[in-house]
């Protein structure tokens, strides 16, 4: 998968299945169209943001390597990233919110290469270049943020979610990719909201995931900086969208504290936000994110955390107080007096020592599952794992005895100890047991017939979270989507006033000062009579040249696009009025 990236230090240590989402940018696909949308976006955008956005952003565009004129290229990207400590892939369109983050938490963003049409041009739901590149990329040159994010990415990654919430997932990514594809249809639009609202409306009890989402999406995404009476933009959804960043500075959207509430505080990507939340310094966000932390199963684990994972159906880990790893996708769990007794997994599971995976107890050894009785044996105060060797002999927890211990809660375990496992402090952490007998009640949990037990030691789970312990005990490359980003073959119409917009752009770079612009703009007023972005161009050459007659011309013809198409009248006068600025923008 390396060649589809420039390598270097830090995309160097990403594991294998994060790879698996990396796409080549294929720089040569954007057109001369895609080049003028960025152009007028990133222009609009820091002409404005240059009085409302934080003093990181247009510091950052400098630092990133980002070009107002031009899309960003990542390889050159990454080589000026990687002075900073990050670096930048491209993906395609959204991904698992879990592999999103575990990129942070390398340093790593991840950038949509895709670029909005011209007829969505102010917005889209689906990510993009602007969106990633323009938004996200440029705030990471201030190292406070840039740590909050990547903290971000190390908590976010480990938060468990619902099932539903990869059915969401599914469903929002297939909304973007079709209201963004040229050729959906309304009917198609309709249903795939239809389906979103649908699966918000019966989402249950929210998720880890879909809380830390939040916090994502009112810090990251959508965050304000400063007093609530003057806040400054920061969020990438902010920075990158030419209406929303103004709208929001208004009265119309109100500026509420930034704490943990906005946790539970919901949102809609298909609309401007009637609130945001403002924090007054980037070190305030870690300070909430660790409170966050503080609820998370990740930390808490016990019986809670165990049925979040149930609940996910998904591959997930416990951590035992011995620091025993069971990884696996939990489906069981027995419980007495509020306390897990017994859990079980189904299917391949693995375990792991400070997310290492023990020798001969990967998923080659533990096909099936694997199930292990939690907790203190029973009238016995001392813990397995607090015991001495002199007490585990005393208590025959030795090789070669045949016992039979009765966990507190009722589970009873008989047969006879090959052997067991250490970890690094002495204290035990894994009994095997030959010719043994597991039981609850009436419930047989295990089987001599069944081959080795292996009994995991430990009183309490001490912590529970998304993913395997060790990232090498699983195959994780099997990540498919159900809907891919939409690319249709361009009409002849379409080419051809492509080759109008790279007319105009080799012009104004200089590599071709033979164009007439008098004839580009014949060309587009007799066939592509709708369009304004490259008027808009045009214009700004003349006026640049002091071409009064050209210029007069272009006017004209805006007017009768006005008329023709009043929705366009806003973008027009935006792009005159920074021309008319003689705004320089390097």
């Amino acid at each position: 998968m390396s060649h589809l990236f420039e390598s270097n230090e830090i995309l160097q240590k990403l594991p294998k299945h994060l790879q698996q989402f990396i796409k080549p940018q294929n720089y040569e696909g954007y057109s001369a169209i895609d080049q003028a949308v960025w152009r007028y976006v990133m222009r609009k955008n820091v002409d404005f943001l240059s009085t409302v956005a934080h003093e990181s952003y247009l510091e950052g565009l400098k630092h990133t390597g980002i070009s107002i004129d031009s899309i960003p290229n990542m390889y050159g990207m990454n080589r000026i990233l990687k002075d900073i400590g990050w670096a930048a892939v491209a993906v395609d369109g959204f991904i698992p919110p879990n592999a999103f983050m575990e990129f942070q938490a390398y340093n790593v963003l991840v950038i949509a290469s895709d670029i909005r049409q011209l007829e969505h041009i102010e917005y889209t739901p689906a990510p993009d270049i602007i969106h990633e590149g323009a938004g996200h990329a440029p705030i990471i040159a201030n190292p406070e943020y840039a740590e909050y994010l990547r903290r971000f990415g190390e908590i976010g990654c480990k938060a468990i979610s619902s099932a539903k919430d990869y059915e969401l997932y599914e469903a929002v990514r297939h909304l973007s990719i079709i209201k963004e594809a040229p050729n959906s249809t309304e009917e198609d639009i309709i249903s795939a909201e239809k389906k979103v609202e649908d699966l918000q409306q019966t989402m249950g009890t929210p998720s880890e995931m879909a809380l830390i989402r939040n916090l994502h999406w009112w810090t990251v995404e959508y965050g304000l900086i400063g007093t609530q009476e003057n806040p400054k933009i920061y969020g990438a959804g902010l920075l990158s969208s030419i209406g929303e960043s103004a709208w929001c500075m208004t009265d119309e959207v109100e500026k509420l504290p930034y704490d943990i509430n906005a946790t539970y505080k919901d949102f809609d990507i298909t609309k401007p936000q009637p609130q945001l939340y403002v924090t007054p310094d980037f070190a305030h966000l870690s300070l909430v994110l660790e409170e966050f932390a503080n609820t998370m199963a990740l930390r808490k684990g016990g019986l809670s955390g165990i049925k979040k994972l149930i609940a996910s159906h998904a591959l997930g880990t416990i951590e035992l107080s011995t620091g025993l790893q069971i990884s696996g996708v939990f489906d069981t769990v027995i419980e007495n007096e509020n306390k897990p007794i017994y859990v079980q997994t189904i299917g391949e599971t693995a375990l792991a020592y400070r997310e290492k995976e023990l020798v001969g107890h990967g998923t080659i050894t533990h096909q099936k599952g694997f199930g292990s009785p939690i907790g203190k044996l029973k009238g016995i105060n001392l813990a397995i794992e607090d015991m001495s060797p002199r007490d585990l002999a005393a208590y025959h927890i030795y090789e070669g005895k045949v016992v039979h211990l009765e966990f507190e809660g009722g589970v009873k375990i008989s047969g006879e100890i090959i052997t067991g496992k250490r970890n690094l402090q002495g204290k035990i952490i894994l009994i095997s047991f030959k010719n043994c007998t597991v039981s609850h009640n009436n419930l047989t949990l295990f089987k001599p017939e069944w081959g080795i037990y292996d009994m995991a030691v430990g009183k309490e789970i001490v912590s529970a979270f998304s993913g395997p312990a060790d990232l090498n005990s699983f195959d994780l490359i099997t990540h498919k989507t159900s809907s891919q980003t939409i690319h249709i073959k361009k009409s002849k119409g379409r080419l051809a006033l492509e080759t109008l917009y790279q007319q105009v752009r080799d012009y104004r770079d200089g590599t071709n000062k033979t164009i007439s612009r008098t004839k580009v703009l014949e060309q587009l007023i007799e066939k592509h009579p709708n369009d304004w972005l490259l008027p808009v161009e045009l214009y700004e050459l003349a006026h640049l040249g002091n071409e009064t007659e050209l210029s007069e011309k272009i006017l004209k013809h805006f007017e009768t696009i006005k008329q023709n198409k009043p929705n366009l009248g806003h973008l027009i006068d935006d792009g005159l009025s920074i021309i008319h600025k003689n705004t320089v923008i390097n």
